[in-house]
């Protein structure tokens, strides 16, 4: 049985890899030889392996596209170039080294140093299988999505995710753009009863306003001009499962009026119809504007809202939650491992902490966009505040703080961000910080925060 640990593959002319594979027996590696890309491409793809050793010849037998191809195809496979020394002098060889090898082993061959060299990739090999994966399994595109975090934030929502999956009333999702609102509503139809059922999403403010109501409700053959036949819209569609109204704050206002109906009874009417259809459907809704604002400024009903609003989930802004940015950053590095150069390995420190001080306006959409970005345009091994397009914040370098500081900046924080989580509402904040609610509004004066609506209560 072969130790698949000591599984090197090479690739390179036969006589040559045959000698070397010779000399280096005695120390228990298991070498799989090919000249064949075609057939070293399938022995990549079949297993995951830790080494391969790819033969560099002055004669440049394959191009180097062919070779950057075959090298990116596993994110765990390690390369090390086996090459004369006289091609180690050309140009083109060592930039092809410098970008796809982690090492090199000159010829004619030293087999003490070469089993140095290749004990050692080994040995960054495994470190790398045990932090990122072996990077060997296709994404399966049935795979349960999940939250990535275990912040004190994230931990909140993914219990009232579990809590609002197990009834069926109507749900408003709030948080800021891109915090990942759609994915809480999946998670929510994924925990739920109607699991099985079909998942439709619309987002309101991307359609133009004379399609919503088709899209929503659907038409039937000859309602208007271009209506040749009949369509299904996206309600009766999702019957049985869950609808999910991104933004539904930029839905017109006589749009809401029929949506209000729906929620009503259930039941809708296509565009020319005058048949009315019973469609069982879960309603979650989502937005980032504060819909009480939009009511005031009459750009939405009240009944809606308190139809839509019914139970609430709130997606924390990633500037609440920096102890999950380095878990995130980590898994978007190997969700777009295979689009970059297998040289590049992670995050640099100085990277870590500058993501950690950046406030992520953005928010996880900025933090996926920043770090796919960087992989692509990094030139080292690990990724830079450069590479991210991000400056290190030069004041918290120097102002270095005094624990009181530290403990008040601490304190304001907890404070506010209980306040936003709780809506503002004094006691439940109190009750979230397990603190009473005479100590937090000792806390709020003592930090200058801006009392809650109840604190007359």
């Amino acid at each position: 049985m072969m130790d698949k640990s000591r599984y090197v593959l090479m690739i390179g002319d036969q006589r040559l890899t045959a000698s070397t594979a010779l000399s280096l027996k005695q120390y228990a590696w298991q070498f799989q030889r090919t000249s064949c890309l075609i057939e070293a491409e399938k022995l990549l793809l079949s297993a995951p392996i830790p080494i391969g050793i790819i033969l560099l010849e002055s004669s440049h037998t394959w191009s180097s596209l062919e070779l950057e191809k075959l090298l990116s195809l596993s994110t765990s496979t390690l390369w090390v170039a086996l090459l004369t020394v006289d091609s180690l002098q050309e140009y083109e060889t060592r930039a092809f080294i410098a970008r796809h090898c982690h090492a090199c082993i000159t010829l004619p061959l030293n087999p003490e140093e070469a089993n140095y060299v290749l004990e050692s990739t080994l040995t960054i090999s495994e470190l790398l299988a045990t932090h990122f994966g072996t990077g060997h399994s296709p994404p399966d595109p049935g795979r349960k999505i999940e939250m990535i975090g275990n912040s004190h934030a994230i931990e909140k929502l993914l219990k009232d995710i579990e809590k609002i999956a197990l009834v069926d009333a109507p749900v408003l999702i709030t948080g800021e753009s891109g915090t990942g609102k759609e994915l809480t509503a999946r998670l929510i139809h994924d925990h739920s009863t109607r699991r099985e059922g079909p998942f439709n999403a619309i987002n309101c403010g991307a359609l133009p306003a004379g399609l919503i109501q088709t899209e929503l409700f659907g038409h039937e053959k000859g309602a208007f001009t271009g209506a040749g036949k009949s369509k299904v819209g996206i309600i009766e569609s999702a019957s049985g499962g869950t609808l999910f109204l991104d933004e539904i704050g930029d839905l017109p206002m006589e749009l809401q009026v029929h949506l209000l109906r729906f929620l009503e009874d259930h039941r809708i009417q296509r565009l020319g119809s005058l048949r009315e259809i019973s469609v069982d459907v879960r309603v979650l809704a989502a937005t980032h504007v504060d819909l009480e604002n939009a009511i005031e400024s009459g750009d939405f009903r009240e009944d809606l809202y308190h139809r839509i609003n019914v139970l609430q989930a709130r997606t924390p802004p990633l500037r609440e939650r920096p102890e999950d940015i380095e878990a995130l950053a980590l898994h978007y590095f190997q969700k777009f491992r295979a689009e970059t150069s297998c040289r590049v390995r992670g995050f640099n420190h100085d990277s870590l902490v500058t993501m950690r001080q950046h406030p992520w306006p953005g928010n996880v959409r900025e933090l996926l966009n920043r770090v796919r970005r960087a992989m692509v345009m990094c030139e080292e091994r690990l990724i830079t505040p450069d590479d991210l397009g991000l400056e290190r914040r030069k004041d918290v370098v120097r102002a270095r703080p005094s624990l009181e500081d530290i403990r008040n900046c601490a304190e304001r924080e907890a404070v506010t961000a209980a306040l936003a989580r709780n809506r503002n509402h004094a006691l439940h904040a109190a009750q979230d910080l397990g603190i009473s609610r005479a100590t937090l509004y000792r806390l709020i004066d003592k930090h200058c925060v801006p009392r809650p609506l109840d604190s007359r209560a």
